[in-house]
């Protein structure tokens, strides 16, 4: 989808709807990604001009997430706002962020909440950090200490596919 029009109230429109359509808090990496790196949605510039002036307006707030990483939400006004003023994105575009989000959310989600990192010790072995982060707060942090690199990149790589069925197992095994 290329050569959307930059119209200022378009974009903030837009990026009502995929607050809207997304269902969770977003970093802006997530949103910068979707909205002009994955998809033609809206121009950089654009988009940071209109998270500014949305935030500004209380359509969507700012959260503190972990670490250092913000995220951002829809609140009740936005939600509001995006219900009477849907109608001015162009129904070809909703139809085009609606299946492009109904396809990649749970890849977003992935990214946002599954997060992993590995260091080496000074006696050689190397811990992996291993988070599931509900956006505000950590549900669940594993740390292991594995004997080499190579040990350490693999559960790193494979950490965002088996998260999930993890965090299953122990919540399972420690409630039972």
């Amino acid at each position: 989808m290329q050569g959307l029009t930059q119209d200022s109230t378009q974009n903030k429109l837009i990026l009502l709807f995929i607050f809207d359509q997304m269902e969770m808090p977003l970093s802006e990496s997530t949103i910068m990604d979707l909205c002009q790196n994955k998809n033609n949605w809206i121009e950089y510039v654009n988009c940071k001009l209109a998270l500014e002036q949305l935030m500004e307006a209380n359509f969507i707030c700012k959260l503190k997430g972990g670490g250092n990483e913000f995220f951002y939400n829809l609140t009740v006004e936005g939600r509001v706002c995006l219900a009477h003023f849907f109608v001015r994105i162009p129904s070809s575009t909703r139809d085009t962020i609606s299946n492009y989000i109904k396809n990649s959310r749970m890849n977003y989600r992935r990214k946002q909440e599954y997060s992993s990192s590995y260091i080496k010790r000074d006696d050689g072995t190397y811990d992996v950090i291993l988070r599931i982060t509900d956006t505000i707060q950590p549900t669940l942090e594993i740390k292991l200490n594995v004997p080499n690199r190579n040990t350490a990149k693999y559960i790193d790589k494979n950490w965002g596919e088996k998260a999930a069925s993890v965090y299953s197992q122990i919540y399972d095994s420690l409630v039972e």
